[in-house]
C-alpha cells in the first residue's frame, strides 16, 4: 500500500519548481508527458500511487494523473502550464486561479484575495485525500518573497494544520537572496511567513536563488542560469526527498521518520537541503564516483541550496539518502568518518546523528546519487539576515500602509519580529550548549541540596510540634 503524498503548489514560484519536479517524476516513473506507461521496468509501477493516480480508461491504456492542485491568485503562470506540454496531464480542475492577483502584498494572499478563495482550495484538497488509501501528509511549493506563495501559502499551512492535524506537513520554501532582491517588501513577507511557518509546518526545506545560481554556474558551468536551470536542481532534491516512499530499498526513510529523525527540538525544523552529484555534463566521463566523495559532496557548503556557512554553526542532525548501487556497511562507514574528521561540527549531546537511508533505484542517467537535509544552528543566518532588513524598514512604519489598508494589525509585524528573535536565539542556544558532565554533576548536587533543606524543614516542624505537645502536658 502507497503512503500517498498531495502536492501544493502555491504563486509563480510554486509552479514553476512544481512544472520541473512533475517532469522529473514522469522520467523516474517512464510515463510520458500525458501520463500513459511507457518503461519498461517493473520497479517504476510499483509504488507509483504515492504521487499519482491510476486512472483506468477503456479501449485505451491506463492513465496516471498527478495528486496535485495548483494555486495563484492571478492565470498567467497556470495557464502557461495548461498550453505546455504537461497541459494534458493534471486534471482540469485542481487549477485554482484568482483574477487580481496578490501584488507581492502577504495581506492580500492571507487576509482578503487568498482568503476568498479557501473554500474551493480545501474542497479539492479533501477530494483528493479522500482518494487515498493510507496519506502520509502533504508538500506544499511556495516562495517566501511574494504575496500568492507567503501569503495564501501561510494560510493553506494553518488549515491543513486544523483539517489534518495527525498528517505530515512538509514545505520547500524558497526565501530571499542575500544580495538579489526580487521585491523591495520580500523582508516583510518572509518573516511574517516564517511566522507562521514556525508553528503550523513539520519541516521545511530553505532553498535561495542565490545559492542556486551560485551552484548552477560553479559546478554545472551554466553561464547565464534561467529559472529553468535552477528548479532542475530543486526537483533533483525533491525527488531524493521522496525517493524511499516510491522505489524499494533497503533502508527505508519516509517523511515521518525523517522528521522524527531530524526535528530534535519542534520549533527548529528549519533544513538545508544539498544534492551531489552536481558537474558539468561534457566532464561526466572523467568524474570519479563513490560513496566517499558522494558523502563529502552534500556536506560541502558549495552544493548548498541555501546561502548559509554551515562553518558557523553546528550540525544539530542530519539525513543523507543514497541512491544506486551502494552497500550498506560503505555508506554507513563513509558517514562515520566524516563525524570523526569533523567531530566539532556535531554537537556532541546527540550521538549518532546522521541518518542514513538506501534506495536502489538511482535517478535517470545516474549510477549513483545522494540527497542530505541537514539541520544546522547556521541556518540563523537566514533569519538574522532578513530580520536586518525588516527591522529597518519597519522602524520608520515603510509600505506598512499597504499592509494595514488590507486589515492587518500592525502587532502582527512585532509579533512577528519578536517570535524569529526568539527562533535565533533558541538556534544560537543550542549551538553553544555541550554535554559537559560537570553540569549534571551540578544538578544533582542542587537537587541533593534541596532535598536535604526540605528534610531538615520537616525536623524542625517535628520539633516545634513535639515541643507544643510537652507546653500543653504541663499546663494540665
Amino acid at each position: 500500500m502507497p503512503r500517498e503524498i498531495v502536492n501544493v503548489q502555491a504563486g509563480q514560484a510554486g509552479n514553476q519548481v512544481g512544472e520541473a519536479f512533475w517532469r522529473m517524476l514522469l522520467a523516474e516513473h517512464g510515463l510520458d508527458e500525458d501520463g500513459h506507461y511507457k518503461g519498461n521496468d517493473p520497479l517504476q509501477l510499483a509504488r507509483v500511487g504515492v504521487y499519482f493516480t491510476e486512472v483506468e480508461l477503456s479501449g485505451s491504456p491506463n492513465k496516471y494523473v498527478p495528486r496535485s492542485v495548483q494555486i495563484d491568485l492571478e492565470e498567467g503562470v497556470c495557464d502557461r502550464i495548461r498550453s505546455g506540454p504537461l497541459g494534458t496531464l493534471f486534471r482540469p480542475d485542481t487549477f485554482v486561479t484568482g483574477s487580481t492577483g496578490a501584488g507581492n502584498n502577504w495581506a492580500k494572499g492571507f487576509y482578503t484575495e487568498g482568503a476568498e478563495l479557501m473554500d474551493t482550495i480545501l474542497e479539492l484538497i479533501r477530494k483528493q485525500t479522500e482518494a487515498t488509501d493510507a496519506l502520509q501528509g502533504f508538500q506544499l511549493l511556495h516562495s517566501l518573497g511574494g504575496g500568492t506563495g507567503a501569503g495564501l501559502g501561510s494560510l493553506l499551512l494553518s488549515k491543513f494544520r486544523e483539517e489534518y492535524p495527525d498528517r505530515m506537513l512538509q514545505t520547500y520554501s524558497i526565501l530571499p537572496s542575500p544580495k538579489v532582491s526580487e521585491t523591495v517588501v520580500e523582508p516583510y513577507n518572509a518573516l511574517l511567513s516564517v511566522h507562521q511557518l514556525v508553528e503550523n509546518s513539520d519541516m521545511t526545506l530553505c532553498i535561495d536563488n542565490e545559492a542556486l545560481y551560485d551552484l548552477t554556474q560553479r559546478s554545472l558551468k551554466v553561464k547565464q542560469p534561467s529559472f529553468d536551470d535552477l528548479n532542475k536542481v530543486v526537483s533533483q532534491v525533491m525527488c531524493g526527498v521522496s525517493t524511499s516512499l516510491r522505489f524499494p530499498g533497503q533502508l527505508n526513510g519516509d517523511l515521518r521518520k525523517l522528521a522524527m529523525n531530524l526535528v530534535p527540538f519542534p520549533r527548529l525544523h528549519f533544513l538545508i537541503p544539498s544534492y551531489a552529484p552536481l558537474y558539468d555534463p561534457k566532464a561526466k566521463a572523467y568524474m570519479r564516483q563513490n560513496v566517499k566523495d558522494l558523502t563529502n559532496a552534500v556536506f560541502d557548503r558549495a552544493n548548498y541550496l541555501v546561502a548559509c556557512d554551515p562553518r558557523f554553526g553546528r550540525y544539530l542532525t542530519a539525513a543523507t539518502i543514497f541512491r544506486g548501487k551502494v552497500a550498506s556497511q560503505e555508506a554507513e562507514q563513509a558517514v562515520f568518518d566524516l563525524q570523526r574528521k569533523n567531530s566539532a561540527q556535531f554537537v556532541e549531546w546527540i550521538p549518532d546523528n546522521v541518518s542514513v537511508s538506501l534506495c536502489s533505484v538511482p535517478p535517470v542517467g545516474q549510477t549513483q546519487a545522494a540527497t542530505c537535509l541537514a539541520n544546522s544552528t547556521s541556518v540563523q543566518e537566514l533569519f538574522k539576515r532578513t530580520l536586518t532588513q525588516f527591522a529597518a524598514m519597519y522602524k520608520r512604519r515603510a509600505y506598512l500602509h499597504w499592509y494595514t489598508g488590507e486589515g492587518m494589525d500592525s502587532m502582527e509585524f512585532s509579533e512577528a519580529e519578536s517570535n524569529t528573535h526568539d527562533l535565533i536565539a533558541e538556534y544560537q542556544q543550542y549551538q553553544e550548549a555541550t554535554a559537559d558532565e560537570d553540569e549534571e554533576a551540578e544538578y544533582e548536587y542542587e537537587e541533593n541540596a534541596v532535598g536535604g533543606g526540605e528534610y531538615e524543614e520537616e525536623q524542625v516542624a517535628e520539633g516545634e510540634y513535639e515541643e507544643q505537645a510537652e507546653d500543653v502536658e504541663y499546663q494540665e
